[in-house]
């Protein structure tokens, strides 16, 4: 009676026979797999291929509840991507459960392998075990989805019934499980190829901004945009770490386009917990979850309360083998509170980007700087070789000093002998005092001044209102400096003055002022020495001019009170012997006779006065016997010793002699010596003369001694003259004199 209703063997009508029920079992489930399969290869959204799944698994095995995918985000929660069945109500799609307690979510993660709870009773823990009980089910089973070999999530199936569910459960569960892995796969490959164009096309973007040399301030604003929009964040900020411990804001993007809490420009202080303090400190990438509240310092509090951060991310943007700042994404909504694990990879090739923008900057504006500074160094540099006064030179150097720096005040000073420095010029930008020009100041205490003149070198000072004293702290607490930088001026290897720069600003003075400064502290001090120079000129002009007369006038006074009277007296005699003469008187014979003396004596005074400007011994027989005869009639006894007889150029034996000559002269008038001792020698192609008495000393030439005009003849021939005189150790003067001497007309 089949068509009625058989009856089976054992007596059960309506039954198929155990291989048959099988066999359609198996039928309908490799039809489910088709229909699944067909989903995957036409590529359709993951969220309909996680959705199907959960519904044929769910008719397949007559369950009460599937959850399926289970996302896993690493060791924090599982979200749920499709769900099915009349117990699903607690399970919604999108939701998402911390993997804690313990429960069939917990287990599957734990072991990677599928697993079961036959008897879900009170002994689970965690809030996916009290949601699944809540629901009535009461036994479940779990197969986990591999993808490319780590685990992605899972498929859950849950019975409302006493009896567990049938022991090939997992496996028919894990024929779904790798359908959903090739999904995934595929969709995650598509998402890669995507997101990688994605990210190719906005590093293209950013390149050509780098490429045609936008503004810094442009390339960090599309930076922080394009980032933000390829990783979908709420917030994307490029920062830049400054020398004195603080940030600054370079670039800033919102999602919802609203301005970001703290704008660019402005400035906050690294400390603390939290990512740019991290990623300044390691120089790694770093990422913070503000939501477990360990973040400190001003930044933390800042990102969690102002900019009400959950998860952020920074890697470390590098420029010139240093950490110049940092690029920063972050999530804000409740919902997202993790960034994927390969966001650090994916910012760092925008870091690379922002470090060549940073450094094609940095040399254009190295390039534009050098350009100004040596535009306002040759500008000075005219002026020093025009010879200009150097109270205008001074003037023109802090201006253009006070151009290129970003500085409110610069001064120059010059070191006095009573410890003081005067003001020589000044300059000031924005501020309530400037030091005048001539203003003088006590050196001592820890100031700008005191510290360069102590060590003769450039010196800096980063917070000088707060570590400034002495007397010339006073105008640093006036005006309000926070960062000072002064560079010596050194004149012929001595320490003459300074050029200081200061700034009021938050902000120390660029690491290469005292550098920039150096350049035109050199040009000043060419400046000074040849003015120097020029004054001595003038000086030794007038000191030559000055012994010409003397001498003229000596000449004319010996000429005039000795020679020209006695010719006036030998004339009158003459008439007188000619008239009686002429009247056969007188003895002619004997007249003539004292005319003849008379002469004779005229002619040895002559001699006498020209010694005086040339001695004649030492034009016939050189200055070696000139010193030899000089000595002898010196009224101080002369050690003498000789090792040069050979003659040299007359001006250098005239330059020798002469000093020798008033050497003895002001020992025997001024020094009170008792003994003098004297040496000429030759050496590589050098004349050396030494002359040393045991007088009183304290010789001055700088007083108006007869050396000083010495000192101009013997610089004249390319030599040099030395006198140490300390008081109550005698005198010691030592000259130099080149060997080979041409004179104008030679040279002509």
């Amino acid at each position: 009676m089949d068509a009625l209703g058989a009856v089976g063997p054992d007596g059960e009508a309506g039954r198929d026979p155990p291989d048959q029920a099988r066999l359609v079992q198996l039928a309908e489930e490799q039809a489910a797999l088709r229909r699944v399969a067909t989903l995957v290869a036409r590529g359709v959204p993951q969220e309909e291929v996680f959705a199907a799944v959960a519904k044929e698994v769910g008719r397949l095995l007559s369950v009460d509840l599937v959850t399926m995918g289970s996302h896993y985000e690493p060791g924090r929660t599982v979200t749920t991507v499709a769900t099915w069945g009349p117990a699903s109500k607690n399970f919604p799609v999108g939701s998402r459960w911390p993997l804690e307690g313990h429960n069939l979510g917990t287990l599957v993660f734990k072991t990677a392998r599928p697993a079961r709870m036959d008897r879900y009773d009170d002994s689970v823990s965690g809030a996916p075990g009290a949601a699944v009980r809540e629901a009535g089910i009461r036994s479940v089973v779990g197969a986990p989805v591999i993808v490319e070999g780590r685990l992605w999530g899972m498929i859950f199936a849950g019975s409302t019934l006493e009896q567990p569910l049938p022991p090939d459960t997992e496996a028919r569960l894990a024929s779904f499980t790798e359908l959903v892995a090739a999904a995934v796969a595929n969709a995650e490959s598509r998402a890669s190829l995507a997101r990688l164009a994605e990210e190719q096309a906005a590093l293209r973007r950013v390149a050509t901004l780098v490429a045609r040399a936008t503004p810094p301030e442009e390339v960090f604003a599309a930076v922080a945009g394009e980032i933000g929009r390829l990783l979908a964040v709420d917030f994307a900020v490029l920062v830049r770490y400054d020398p004195q411990d603080t940030l600054e804001m370079v670039g800033t993007w919102t999602r919802t386009g609203a301005p970001a809490p703290t704008p660019v420009g402005g400035r906050l202080p690294l400390g603390g917990r939290n990512v740019t303090t991290l990623v300044n400190q390691t120089g790694q990438p770093a990422r913070v979850d503000y939501s477990d509240g360990d973040v400190s310092g001003v930044i933390g509090q800042v990102a969690s309360q102002d900019w009400g951060l959950r998860s952020s991310v920074g890697v470390p943007v590098g420029a010139e083998s240093r950490v110049w700042g940092c690029i920063v994404v972050a999530f804000s909504r409740r919902g997202l509170q993790l960034l994927p694990a390969d966001t650090e990879a994916r910012l760092a090739s925008f870091t690379e980007l922002v470090a060549t923008a940073i450094a094609n900057a940095d040399s254009r504006a190295s390039l534009a700087r050098l350009a100004e500074e040596q535009a306002a160094l040759r500008r000075v540099a005219t002026l020093v070789a025009h010879g200009v006064p150097p109270e205008e030179l001074f003037g023109a150097v802090i201006e253009e000093i006070a151009r290129l720096l970003p500085v409110n005040v610069v001064g120059f000073i010059r070191y006095d002998p009573d410890g003081m420095f005067t003001y020589l010029a000044a300059w000031g930008k924005a501020v309530d005092y400037v030091p005048p020009v001539g203003s003088r100041w006590m050196l001592g205490g820890h100031n700008l001044g005191t510290l360069v003149f102590e060590t003769g070198r450039p010196a800096r000072l980063d917070h000088y209102v707060d570590d400034s004293s002495g007397p010339a702290s006073y105008v640093v607490r006036k005006v309000g400096y926070n960062s000072a930088v002064g560079a010596p001026v050194i004149v012929e290897g001595h320490l003459w003055g300074l050029i200081g720069a200061s700034s009021t600003l938050g902000q120390p003075l660029p690491p290469d002022t005292e550098a920039r400064l150096a350049s035109f502290t050199e040009l000043v001090a060419t400046a000074i020495a040849n003015a120097d120079s020029r004054a001595e000129l003038m000086a030794s002009r007038a000191r030559i001019v000055a012994a010409a007369d003397e001498t003229r006038r000596r000449i004319e006074r010996d000429l005039h009170d000795g020679t020209q009277q006695r010719l006036v007296s030998l004339a009158l005699a003459a008439r007188i012997a000619e008239a009686d003469a002429a009247a056969g008187e007188g003895d002619l014979r004997a007249d003539l006779a004292r005319l003849a003396a008379g002469l004779a004596d005229t002619v040895a005074e002559l001699q006498e006065v020209s010694r005086g400007i040339h001695p004649a011994i030492l034009s016939e027989r050189g200055l070696g016997p000139a010193l030899r005869a000089l000595a002898r009639s010196s009224a101080v006894p002369v050690e003498l010793e000789v090792s040069a007889d050979a003659r040299c150029p007359e001006p250098v034996e005239v330059a020798a002699y002469y000093v020798a000559s008033e050497a003895l002269a002001n020992a025997m008038k001024y020094a009170q010596a008792s003994h003098v001792q004297m040496s000429l020698a030759a050496l590589d192609g050098r004349l050396l003369l030494s002359v040393r008495d045991d007088g009183v000393g304290g010789a001055d030439p700088a007083r108006g001694s007869g050396l000083a005009g010495l000192a101009d003849r013997v610089e004249a021939l390319g030599g040099s003259i030395c006198v140490h005189s300390a008081a109550g150790s005698g005198t010691h003067i030592t000259v130099e004199l080149p060997l080979k001497y041409e004179s104008a007309q030679d040279v002509d």
